[in-house]
């Protein structure tokens, strides 16, 4: 099922106690059918009486407000929801992209990669910080002063699409799907510019002798792995064999990077030479027993979460 009802109770209880949820879901369906049944008995068409209805109810986020006694207000509540979804949209991005920015900058002004790092997230902290005040103190104006903006009116047709049975959304996807593609990027252009300092010459990051077959092997599994995101999306749902063909790429891609860490093979020659302090004591050791902890972790964490989420959902 996935009618506007369906959608509609979905968007209402997400924001309600996970307590009440079965209790409000139950009261607010019954009265939906008796208001479209009410309609319905006159001579209307079903489909027209049930948005009818919706729209008469109004917007779930509101509804579930007063269903869980909770006010939907910071300064006031005119324009609390608009604020709301402004500031989520806002801070669930820009934060992220000027911190990954002001991180490269660092490093491609001279800073190590502990600089970089570092740099990125006050420049993230900042950056959501101002966000969150200026934003918040547009909308005090607004509203303190009376200042009419004109929200478009809720209806019907802004309800999200019921995601009932459904672990894959759009929003995970096309998350994974730019983050995967970045780094198929990112190999290829690190040959042109790599954010690596150097004196007028572009230093890659990964020995370039890797293009002979890795490289281009890694950058294969990358490709599969989008592949297989736009099947989880169109399959709704993690499944075995999805599992299964998550678990082989996941290993295709990590083996052979571990492999080449613990062999030094992973990293140019000329950019360990380039930092010193990667020659120093077993600075280059630790920084490989660090890479290859970190694809182990990140692996088997993909790999079970995804054998959770499966075992879980069974029929």
């Amino acid at each position: 099922m996935n009618t506007l009802t369906d959608r509609y109770l979905a968007a209402t209880l997400r924001s309600v106690p996970v307590a009440r949820r079965e209790e409000i879901a139950t009261e607010l369906r019954a009265s939906i059918e008796d208001m479209v049944e009410g309609r319905t008995a006159g001579g209307q068409d079903a489909a027209a009486a049930e948005r009818e209805v919706l729209t008469e109810l109004g917007d779930p986020d509101k509804l579930a407000a007063r269903y869980a006694d909770r006010r939907l207000q910071l300064i006031g509540p005119a324009y609390y929801l608009a604020w709301s979804r402004l500031m989520k949209l806002l801070l669930s991005f820009i934060p992220a992209m000027a911190g990954v920015l002001v991180g490269l900058l660092k490093v491609a002004d001279g800073g190590d990669a502990g600089e970089g790092i570092g740099a990125g997230i006050s420049a993230a902290i900042q950056v959501a910080v101002q966000i969150a005040f200026w934003v918040t103190v547009v909308f005090a104006v607004l509203e303190r002063t009376k200042t009419p903006l004109h929200l478009p009116e809720w209806n019907v047709d802004q309800l999200p699409e019921d995601t009932t049975g459904r672990q894959i959304t759009l929003t995970d996807i096309a998350a994974s799907v730019t983050f995967l593609a970045l780094i198929i990027i990112y190999l290829p252009m690190q040959h042109f510019r790599s954010f690596v300092p150097t004196d007028g010459e572009n230093l890659p990051i990964l020995d370039p002798a890797l293009w002979s077959f890795w490289l281009p092997f890694l950058i294969a599994v990358l490709v599969a792995t989008i592949g297989l995101e736009i099947a989880k999306y169109r399959t709704g749902r993690w499944t075995w064999p999805l599992v299964a063909v998550n678990a082989v790429l996941g290993l295709a891609f990590a083996v052979p990077v571990i492999w080449l860490m613990s062999t030094d093979r992973l990293l140019n020659p000329e950019f360990v030479a380039r930092f010193e302090w990667l020659g120093e004591g077993d600075n280059l050791n630790l920084v490989a027993t660090a890479v290859i902890a970190g694809t182990v972790l990140v692996t088997l964490w993909d790999i079970l979460d995804s054998a959770v989420k499966t075992y879980r959902n069974r029929t």
